[in-house]
């Protein structure tokens, strides 16, 4: 006899669905696992033995051959625990084998039999209820499973005898409840912020179209400050994006107590950070920083003392917004779409446009530094500015009247105004092909920024004696596009395009 039993891979957040086979014949005895295994598969075979054992079974003296099928599939993790012991218990005759068909399964055995939790419940689920099946995970999973829909039959149980015991009709599973995550602190307030006015205007601008900023200043001037506060000013994951994000945490390992996210992802990682954290790789190729920080923000602080290489690696996922992990035998593809938050000061010592603190090799200083990071890489970044040092008079000032509250009460009333347009721009049925104006590309950009022709006329003067580039000069337009959105404007005047010009000043030194 043969038993069979649902569960599936990962490749990126996509499902793979593999075909658990156990079989029980005579001969030599022996528990073996093929079908291209990783290790962690491979030592299923003691942990699934110590669970049975664990509830008083034992394997017939028998050959038993599990087959994970396909069998040119990498099969990785440890969530093939729970359905290689489900095809074991079927073949042995303690559960049913027609019940068990109509399951997805996926979790790891402790040695007592407990379910312990596993990485990607949230993507099978939603691919169980895709192929009309039910799904059995984890207890501690069970709250991530149930998000996939109200049509998901999900069995969530906190060990393998309570799963035998509910089909065996002796105990009934309760069905697990959708779970939100918690609602952290509250947000740092931008009125803790005194002077940099200009700062400020840009950090709304960025907020209100999720454009890249980098910041350029010396030491102490703000510009990390600033950057903590743009959680503060972006509103939170609509359903489909939370959903989204949730997945790839969920892949990642990263969903604490399956509880989805509501809240914009924020990504700070260091600068000793390798390329695969960064960008995602590794051995199971685990998604990186900018994937884990899609639809939200990543923050890269004392941006040239990163690697030149990891930079270099961020400008194909901040074009496409997607992060592709390349191997010998497959493409593993993240979604990226982030907003590149940058901090950076203006050479070495911090000090450039102080001759009383500057270093005694200013300004060939500044040329050093700043050539760590390449011209493609600023470009594709939408707004340049200066963070100058905030005067010891300001630091003693009142603190400002407005704070993130009214910030974000504008930044909501610009995202409402490009989701109804490229909602609008929509194929009938179809998903919008934008989400933020950041993301308007090629006919759609021309179409929804097109200045009026002194708009046009300054545009076109400025990138001549400018010199942009043809990404410099539509990152000008979507820039625009968005300082007309917080005037509440249809169409893209002169002044838009002026003051988005003023945001492609390069670094000092370049």
């Amino acid at each position: 006899m043969v038993a069979r039993i649902n569960t599936v891979a990962f490749q990126g957040i996509e499902v793979l669905g593999i075909d658990v086979q156990v079989q029980m014949s005579g001969g030599i005895v022996a528990f073996t696992v093929v079908g291209l295994p990783d290790k962690a598969v491979g030592e299923s075979r003691e942990r699934v033995r110590a669970s049975l054992h664990a509830l008083g079974l034992a394997l017939p003296a028998k050959r038993i051959t599990v087959n994970l099928a396909p069998a040119d599939v990498l099969k990785e993790g440890s969530h093939f625990d729970l359905p290689i012991a489900l095809a074991l218990l079927t073949v042995m005759g303690v559960l049913p084998d027609a019940e068990m068909a109509r399951y997805v399964a996926l979790g790891e055995l402790a040695l007592d039999g407990a379910l312990t939790p596993v990485a990607g419940v949230l993507p099978a689920a939603i691919d169980a209820l895709a192929h009309d099946r039910g799904l059995i995970c984890p207890a501690a999973c069970g709250g991530e499973a149930a998000w996939a829909g109200p049509g998901l039959d999900v069995l969530a149980p906190a060990n393998l005898l309570a799963l035998i015991n509910h089909f065996k009709g002796s105990q009934v599973l309760t069905p697990p409840k959708p779970r939100l995550q918690e609602a952290g602190p509250p947000p740092l307030d931008l009125r803790d912020v005194k002077g940099n006015e200009t700062a400020k205007r840009a950090l709304e601008v960025a907020a209100a179209g999720s454009h890249n900023l980098l910041m350029i200043g010396p030491p102490g001037s703000g510009k990390s400050m600033l950057a903590a506060r743009l959680p503060g000013l972006l509103p939170p994951l609509d359903p489909a994006e939370a959903l989204e994000v949730s997945m790839i945490h969920s892949v990642g390992g990263l969903l604490e107590d399956g509880k989805l996210l509501r809240q914009r992802p924020y990504r700070a990682p260091h600068q000793s950070a390798s390329l695969p954290a960064l960008v995602g790789g590794g051995t199971r190729a685990k998604p990186g920083e900018i994937s884990l920080a899609h639809q939200g923000v990543l923050f890269l602080d004392e941006l040239p003392e990163f690697p030149r290489p990891l930079l270099e690696a961020l400008r194909q996922p901040l074009e496409t917004g997607k992060a592709v992990v390349s191997r010998a035998n497959h493409h593993v593809t993240y979604p990226a779409r982030v907003q590149l938050i940058a901090a950076m000061n203006p050479c070495r010592c911090g000090h450039l446009d102080d001759a009383s603190l500057a270093c005694a090799r200013a300004p060939k200083c500044a040329g050093d530094y700043q050539s760590k990071i390449s011209g493609p890489l600023f470009d594709r970044i939408d707004l340049h500015i200066d963070v100058p040092a905030v005067r010891p008079a300001d630091l003693s000032l009142p603190p400002p009247a407005e704070g993130s509250a009214e910030v974000a009460a504008r930044v909501a009333v610009a995202r409402a105004i490009q989701t109804e347009r490229f909602a609008a721009l929509a194929p009938s049925g179809g998903v919008a092909a934008a989400r933020t104006n950041a993301e308007a590309d090629g006919e759609l950009l021309e179409k929804i920024a097109a200045p009026d022709p002194a708009g046009r006329s300054l545009l076109t003067e400025a990138a001549e004696r400018m010199k942009l580039s043809a990404r410099g000069y539509h990152r000008v337009m979507r820039v625009a596009r968005t300082l007309a959105d917080l005037d509440g404007l249809d169409g893209v005047r002169r002044r838009h395009i002026a003051e988005a010009l003023s945001y492609r000043r390069i670094a000092p030194g370049r």
